[in-house]
């Protein structure tokens, strides 16, 4: 069943994982510009929320944003080594499939790529990045895949363009 009308944009909702931007001390400047860049290729983004770190946080919020939603979610933060960085276990904690390629391509295009433990794959219609949280790293992370994902969002929802 595909939950998006065909020649529709392909939604988008943003989380944004970070103890700081939930207790109002940092500004969340990696969410913001992840909406502009999705919106710049032709995403609507539906959704965009703030929450703490930590891996139930982070599953809780994935299980509600997956739920009824084809499309895309993308998470920034949670994804290096500070003790509160659980991001990429949240995430396993709900995904159905993993997709590994799109992980590894976005670890390529820095050298600090390499630091990052984010995952990547799908829940029922919806497809789940994470994304580092610095505003760079987000946006240079989700460039490296943004020209796959309509693609990969329409399979899930059971197109079959090939």
């Amino acid at each position: 069943m595909n939950l998006r009308a065909e020649g529709a944009r392909p939604a988008a909702k943003v989380i944004t994982v970070s103890d700081g931007v939930a207790g109002g001390t940092r500004e969340d400047k990696s969410g913001r510009a992840l909406v502009e860049l999705l919106e710049s290729h032709g995403f609507e983004v539906v959704d965009r929320r703030v929450i703490p770190d930590g891996a139930g946080e982070v599953a809780a919020a994935l299980e509600v944003a997956s739920v009824g939603f084809a499309g895309l979610v993308v998470t920034t933060g949670g994804t290096g080594f500070g003790p509160r960085d659980e991001t990429p276990e949240g995430t396993k904690m709900v995904l159905e499939k993993e997709a590994p390629g799109l992980a590894e391509a976005m670890r390529l295009v820095n050298p600090l790529g390499r630091l990052s433990r984010a995952v990547a794959g799908s829940r029922g219609e919806t497809l789940i990045c994470n994304v580092p949280g610095s505003e760079k790293g987000a946006v240079e992370s989700l460039e490296a895949v943004i020209d796959v994902l309509a693609h990969a969002i329409d399979l899930l929802g059971g197109g079959r363009p090939h």
